[in-house]
């Protein structure tokens, strides 16, 4: 995979960084376990979403005001996002320190595949594998 810059220099770094902070901490164990509630899926995601570009964009160094005109929510929540006082925030935190130690991976949950059949988390992990894929494509074709 091409590499995800942990100091965004460009649209183009903000975009792989911002991907790979957001696949990662939907893949954690906290995020899967939220959205087994799906009253609070959709706001999940998009509060993943927000603090995953918020961050990517803060680590280019750009002004909270900027931020917040891109993403198109407040500069009270950008912060909030920021300072790890959302759980989104804190599990955006979490992946891109995970990043800056291991490099991108994204990893299926044991609960999650003890749950289930061995077929179903050998399809899964092809999924996942195929998720990889794609956004390495994406990156790449970013890229150029």
């Amino acid at each position: 995979m091409s590499e995800i810059p942990l100091k965004p220099m460009g649209k183009e770094d903000i975009r792989k960084l911002e991907s790979a902070l957001l696949v990662m901490s939907l893949f954690s164990p906290e995020t899967l376990e939220a959205l087994r509630n799906p009253h609070e899926r959709l706001t999940w995601v998009d509060s993943l979403y927000t603090a995953a570009a918020a961050f990517a964009r803060d680590k280019a160094g750009m002004p909270i005001s900027q931020i917040a005109d891109e993403i198109g929510v407040t500069e009270t929540t950008i912060r909030k996002h920021l300072r790890g006082e959302t759980k989104a925030g804190q599990l955006v935190l979490k992946a891109y320190e995970r990043l800056s130690k291991e490099g991108f991976k994204i990893e299926l949950p044991s609960e999650l595949a003890s749950a289930m059949p061995t077929e179903d988390v050998g399809k899964l992990k092809e999924k996942i594998e195929r998720v990889k894929r794609l956004l390495n494509d994406a990156l790449r074709e970013l890229s150029s």
